[in-house]
């Protein structure tokens, strides 16, 4: 059974987001009916999502306390656990691509910072720019008004500040294909919440905490990362698919875990083996669209979970 979900994190229901999504389930899915890896899969979908400006991830990403876009990816495939990441990265278009090449042609899993920019320029990739003047604008405002209510640097606020700015929280991107040798591959990419200060990584970029496959199951997290960190997410998932729990039964009960712990914002995506589809969250507007072998037509939501 061929499947693949994707999310567009959080935020407005606008029809670029939308048609982001709709693409990237489209390019995903034909790679895989065409017998491709999900591995092939799972990167070309996000990498659609990554040059969509409306998203928070590549091109567009969201910006550090002091204007700089760094960002996180990772990628990981389920039958072999072998996994490729990258944080605090800058000047490169696609994060998530870079992080396939750390998993292919590295024995490591994660690089940061300057050396994971060198080792970009040494595998190819072109030295990019991701800031666009949209988010330089929101940056300058968002800072204006955090520095105004004394907030800026207290954490402990966070999910008070979501609710009057919900632009804090926006697209982070993942994935989860399943191709036709029963490949299980996950990958997420982001460039993490707005304001965030130097130096921080997310849980994107960690194992088991944004991003997690194995061959029983796969999962991609959104939200606020030290919450999925602390609570390992996409592990916890996985880990109830293993144990046989249903892809949607296991994706709310990793929520309901973060909702009666840390109580942040978050969001999963997530797939069986059987092609089995499953997305919770407890913040509004998740953006989710997927797709298997059994629908005439991808689905798209940005509310409620699913699971076939």
């Amino acid at each position: 059974m061929r499947a693949i979900v994707v999310h567009g994190g959080f935020g407005d229901l606008n029809e670029e987001r939308i048609e982001g999504v709709r693409t990237s389930v489209e390019t995903g899915f034909s790679i895989l009916i065409q017998g491709g890896s999900a591995l092939d899969a799972c990167e070309k979908a996000i990498n659609v999502l990554e040059d969509a400006p409306v998203f928070n991830a590549g091109t567009g990403s969201a910006l550090t306390l002091d204007g700089q876009c760094a960002m996180d990816a990772a990628i990981m495939k389920g039958s072999t656990l072998n996994i490729g990441a990258v944080a605090d990265v800058r000047n490169v278009k696609n994060p998530i691509s870079l992080a396939r090449k750390v998993m292919d042609e590295t024995d490591h899993v994660l690089l940061v910072g300057k050396g994971a920019e060198e080792f970009a320029r040494i595998m190819g990739f072109p030295k990019y720019d991701p800031v666009t003047e949209d988010q330089r604008q929101k940056w300058r405002h968002l800072r204006e008004k955090l520095a105004q209510s004394g907030q800026i640097k207290h954490w402990k606020k966070l999910s008070r500040l979501l609710r009057s700015h919900p632009e804090l929280l926006q697209g982070t991107v993942g994935c989860v294909a399943l191709d036709g040798s029963n490949e299980i591959v996950a990958g997420t990419s982001t460039g993490g919440v707005f304001l965030k200060l130097f130096g921080r990584v997310g849980d994107t970029p960690i194992p088991g905490a944004g991003t997690y496959a194995t061959k029983y199951g796969g999962a991609s997290a959104l939200g606020i990362g030290e919450g999925i960190m602390k609570t390992l997410l996409t592990k916890t998932v996985v880990d109830l698919i293993r144990n046989g729990i249903s892809a949607q039964k296991a994706a709310e009960a990793g929520i309901d875990l973060l909702d009666n712990t840390v109580k942040l914002a978050a969001g999963v995506i997530a797939i069986d083996r059987k092609g089995n589809i499953g997305f919770a969250h407890n913040y509004e507007n998740m953006l989710v669209a997927f797709r298997n072998e059994n629908m005439n037509d991808l689905i798209i939501s940005g509310d409620e979970g699913y699971s076939k």
